[in-house]
């Protein structure tokens, strides 16, 4: 049964869909992701420095290929599933734009532009298909997977521009994530008081928010040698873990980021007159 909402739409929603799959853009949303994409960036490097890149690039990818084939399973958005899915994309993009540098000698400069113009193909691929890029209209297969496409691109872009500012340019952990924090101003600013594009800001932002949290997330654990605080990716993957897990739940029993009009949620007017 579709929701009202996407009734109003005149879209048809296919039966195994009951909702949409994606959460709403809440502060939640912006907090939650900053922080996997921290802790991405903390557990795959402790794991690949203790352990070694390639097996530990074998064990992400598997856990990267079942926590998608778990999101795709689940008929609506679910807070547990698609963050343990974004998690685990995090993990997956570091491996891949390290890998790509430690283990296949390639200069970030390029790896950049590879996962830029990757990026910039399956945008154009998904706009030529479905018409739109809105994360709104994720309530079909094809447009979730363009949307999953779309996320594993960014995080393996932004891993490879962090590291291209931080230590190709030589800016630093901390001086990078600093200029990643002013960068993702920039679409928040452009947006309110420009009326710049919804989804042409979103995207910027999105983007920007893989470097953001992979500089801090290295500053504060590598140690002081290169610049950082020294805390070590270990416990700074830990602390990141424990604090997303918290924020997760949170949204999983308040379920602040559905769509009031979904199948499940009680809309608020309700919920009033039920306390009354």
């Amino acid at each position: 049964m579709a929701s009202p909402q996407l009734r109003r739409t005149g879209v048809s929603v296919p039966a195994q869909y009951a909702a949409s799959k994606v959460p709403q853009i809440t502060v939640y949303f912006w907090i939650i992701k900053i922080l996997t994409t921290a802790m991405g960036e903390a557990l795959a490097d402790f794991l690949a420095f203790r352990y070694g890149p390639v097996p530990i690039g074998v064990i992400g990818t598997v856990a990267f290929v079942a926590a998608l084939v778990l999101q795709f399973r689940v008929r609506k958005y679910m807070a547990w599933v698609y963050w343990f899915a974004v998690a685990m994309v995090a993990v997956f993009g570091t491996l891949c734009a390290d890998g790509m540098h430690i283990v296949l000698h390639v200069p970030y400069t390029i790896s950049t532009t590879f996962f830029g113009a990757g990026l910039a193909v399956i945008f154009v691929a998904w706009y030529a298909v479905e018409g739109t890029l809105s994360i709104h209209s994720i309530y079909t297969p094809r447009r979730e997977a363009f949307y999953w496409l779309t996320v594993m691109a960014t995080f393996a872009l932004g891993t490879a521009l962090g590291d291209l500012t931080a230590m190709t340019l030589g800016l630093g952990f901390l001086a990078s994530g600093i200029m990643f924090t002013v960068f993702i101003a920039i679409p928040a600013l452009a947006y309110w008081k420009l009326r710049m594009n919804a989804i042409f800001a979103f995207w910027f932002a999105y983007v920007l928010t893989r470097p953001l949290g992979a500089s801090y997330a290295d500053w504060l654990g590598v140690g002081h040698s290169h610049g950082g605080v020294g805390l070590g990716r270990g416990l700074v993957a830990l602390i990141l873990t424990v604090v997303i897990v918290g924020f997760v739940a949170y949204l999983a029993v308040t379920r602040k980021d559905v769509d009031p009009d979904e199948p499940g949620r009680v809309p608020h007017a309700a919920r009033a007159r039920h306390r009354r």
